[in-house]
């Protein structure tokens, strides 16, 4: 993510927040990220209209508040709140491009181990980021030496600041060995997914990818593409265990997600995806996405809040 100027305000704790005000003490810096858990949520300028639209904001919150329930946190502020929050907060920083709105939530705690029930503290942040769709950007991907954290372990579904030293473990590998991202596999052996992003492969014209249960986080973008290529595209959409040989012989692969949008894998340990390149129902599958955040298509009205 490009360094950006920071914005006039965060949102903290269900107020707007001049930016140099939101602080905690250094000290308790490190453990607040071991209990955080967030959001990550992106709002789409349209330049045609003068309007930004934030996508699956209420599905992100939903998540969010999943998520801070499952690590036995005390929400003090409301989604209803949050919600109002974060649409306040973009206006007050005036934006109007391409905008990451990431709400997190943690305990602020000297120690590691906050007591279950302890309140914590939210805080939104915005800032400019750039999409990527239609830009024809692609990956080369490798299968890590990593393997995904498991339910019983740190489960997944929880979108917690900490389960990402896996994410940055298996990207650390991949770019050192000259790829741009990495593709996990499950204690099992079968697929999960990569750094962040979940993962889609395209078999005799199926969408397949694996299972909610298969070590991945249950991504917002993963559902509204499977809705989207079922109901919209009339494709065949499979949620199933994904072996590995898989993304050897797949004719498209792509990983999708809030950040990762729709990346086009063009290769896998070095053998080539299909041609090489984006393939054509990924192509489909990103123009259809690209106008739907935008506003553009005009379909699924609640999926856009406009700002």
């Amino acid at each position: 993510m490009a360094e950006t100027a920071n914005p006039k305000y965060v949102w903290l704790d269900g107020k707007l927040t001049p930016w140099a005000d939101a602080t905690i003490h250094m000290t308790q810096a490190g453990t607040a990220g071991v209990s955080s858990v967030f959001e990550g949520i992106r709002a789409y300028w349209n330049a045609d209209k003068k309007k930004l639209y934030v996508f699956r904001l209420d599905a992100h919150l939903d998540r969010l508040a999943q998520s801070i329930r499952l690590m036995r946190m005390g929400q003090a502020v409301s989604t209803a709140q949050i919600k109002q929050g974060i649409v306040e907060l973009v206006r007050a920083n005036e934006c109007a491009d391409d905008t990451y709105v990431r709400p997190l939530a943690f305990i602020e705690s000297a120690f590691f181990g906050s007591a279950p029930g302890d309140t914590a503290r939210v805080v939104v942040n915005t800032q400019s980021w750039p999409s990527r769709l239609k830009s024809g950007k692609v990956n080369h991907a490798c299968v890590t030496s990593w393997t995904r954290i498991s339910d019983n372990v740190m489960p997944p579904r929880v979108k917690a600041s900490a389960n990402y030293l896996n994410s940055r473990l298996a990207s650390e590998e991949a770019r050192r060995n000259g790829y741009d991202t990495a593709l996990f596999l499950q204690p099992t052996g079968k697929v999960a997914e990569g750094p962040g992003a979940c993962l889609m492969l395209v078999r005799d014209g199926n969408l397949i990818t694996p299972s909610a249960t298969s070590g991945i986080l249950e991504s917002i973008t993963r559902a509204t593409l499977i809705e989207l290529c079922q109901n919209v595209l009339g494709l065949k959409v499979i949620e199933r265990e994904v072996d590995r040989t898989e993304l050897y012989v797949a004719q498209e692969v792509f990983l999708c997600g809030t950040g990762a949008e729709i990346t086009p894998i063009v290769s896998v340990d070095r053998l080539p995806v299909g041609a090489g390149e984006m393939g054509p129902l990924t192509k489909r599958i990103e123009s259809l996405y690209h106008d739907l955040v935008r506003g553009i298509d005009a379909r699924c009205p609640e999926w856009r809040t406009e700002v």
